[in-house]
């Protein structure tokens, strides 16, 4: 294990080594030929057939699920793209990589997935979404194009030299905003969270929402079709998402309609077809399961675990508590959050509860959700429901503790009720405990909204296309 320093930037040199030193071979039970790793933008959990959804299509997924391995307790490690998909892409947490806030990435000297997969042989590829935006070449893929089109995959599949063990990723910029127009579902039929308020604006932009996802889901079985016919068999295929869907308390929040997402693998004769498991995995174990799959050892020094064990069936068991960030995302959201949680509790940290919780969704335009939200803003004027979901999405305390068991939408908070204050404190200390060994700064990246210019203000539409 490498030693702790005062500060983290002096640690990078450090880990880069320890990271490509510790990728050596060694003997495997048994290992993947290939890998496969296939991630939507913005796909919540429980919006798809597999976790249970009644009003969606996602006949893909339903598909890998029969054939693989659904987590029912999976999460990431910051609820916005690019934090995400470095934490992802490094097995280290946001505070540690120094890709924080939305739109920050890693330095060029950390070491990151495809290096460490190209020192065990495999050729790497990307193709799409997968790190975000400018940080694509800072991950050093073999193969990298910002494209995800399925044609283009099946050129690259048809021309790749076929003796080489290959680790492909694919991400779709589905479900991601701008929702496209209405097509396949009725906006009657939908069901909405008990989060949301109810309005023909709503129930319009959850219809193009789960169009979208219905595309996403599409391309995945394009992928997965083309995967199995020029891999064969022996191939380990994972579906996930980065974060939750751009809808008020799910992305850019740690609660878990931001945080918990879908994470199904499928690799026959090793994972069970059609199984289901329960344990609490994150993505910042992607990296440590994979390198551990095709029989590297795990580097020390990084906040992820590998999962391995879990996949083949060996233990049901992984982490006992999930600690989540997030520090925001430019202008448009200056809000930062800390929060641990356990199979049936969690405890949230507002680090600035003084300030407006807000973003692009009653910041940016129509087509971000400006247009659904502002009906909510009307509908609060007379509806006191509506008014607290209102008032909630602006104003946050500083502590929200919530039992997951009685309240899985986290509307209850308990953090004031003295029969809680004793797992309040515990909660508390151990989150703080934490965030010390990450070495976090609480740094809030941008000029936050006060209160009194977000929250008492009405959203505009007309002016935003």
């Amino acid at each position: 294990m490498m030693k702790k320093t005062k500060h983290w930037t002096h640690k990078i040199g450090l880990i880069g080594l320890l990271m490509l030193a510790a990728v050596v071979p060694i003997l495997a039970q048994s290992k993947p030929d290939h890998i496969v790793v296939f991630l939507a933008d913005d796909h919540g959990q429980l919006d798809s057939e597999p976790y249970g959804a009644t009003d969606i299509n996602t006949p893909n997924m339903t598909r890998l699920a029969k054939v693989g391995m659904k987590f029912t307790h999976a999460f990431i490690a910051s609820p916005a793209c690019a934090p995400s998909r470095t934490a992802m892409l490094t097995g280290l947490m946001p505070a540690r990589t120094g890709a924080e806030a939305n739109h920050t990435y890693k330095p060029a000297s950390m070491t990151s997935l495809p290096e460490m997969l190209r020192q065990l042989g495999y050729q790497t590829a990307a193709f799409g979404k997968v790190a975000h935006g400018p940080d694509r070449s800072n991950h050093s893929f073999d193969v990298s194009d910002k494209s995800h089109d399925a044609a283009l995959i099946q050129k690259f599949f048809n021309e790749r030299d076929a003796t080489k063990p290959l680790c492909l990723f694919v991400g779709t910029n589905e479900p991601h905003v701008p929702w496209p127009d209405l097509i396949g579902y009725d906006p009657l039929k939908v069901k909405l969270p008990p989060t949301f308020v109810d309005t023909p604006q709503t129930r319009e932009f959850r219809a193009r929402y789960y169009n979208d996802v219905t595309k996403a889901d599409t391309l995945l079985g394009q992928v997965y079709d083309m995967a199995h016919a020029k891999l064969g068999d022996n191939v380990l295929f994972i579906y996930s998402s980065d974060h939750g869907a751009q809808w008020p308390f799910g992305k850019w929040n740690l609660y878990d309609a931001g945080t918990r997402v879908p994470l199904i693998a499928a690799w026959p004769k090793v994972i069970k077809p059609n199984s289901v498991s329960s344990a609490m995995v994150q993505w910042i174990d992607l990296l440590p399961t994979l390198i551990d799959a095709v029989g590297g050892t795990v580097p020390d020094g990084i906040d992820g675990r590998s999962f391995l064990p879990v996949l083949r069936g060996k233990t049901a068991q992984h982490r006992n508590e999930i600690f989540t960030t997030h520090s925001g995302d430019g202008r448009m959201n200056v809000y930062p959050i800390r929060s641990i949680r356990t199979r049936e509790w969690k405890y949230i940290l507002n680090l600035n509860p003084d300030l407006a919780h807000t973003t692009h969704i009653d910041k940016a335009k129509a087509g971000d959700g400006l247009k659904y939200f502002a009906s909510w803003y009307e509908r609060a004027q007379t509806d006191k429901n509506a008014a607290a979901i209102v008032k909630r999405y602006y104003e946050r305390p500083a502590e929200e503790l919530y039992d997951l068991r009685r309240d899985p939408h986290e509307q209850r908070n308990l953090a004031a009720q003295p029969q809680h204050a004793q797992r309040l404190q515990a909660m508390r200390a151990q989150l703080e405990a934490w965030m010390k060994t990450q070495n976090d700064s609480r740094k809030v990246f941008n000029q936050p909204w006060p209160l009194s210019d977000a929250a008492s203000k009405k959203p505009a539409t007309l002016d935003k296309p």
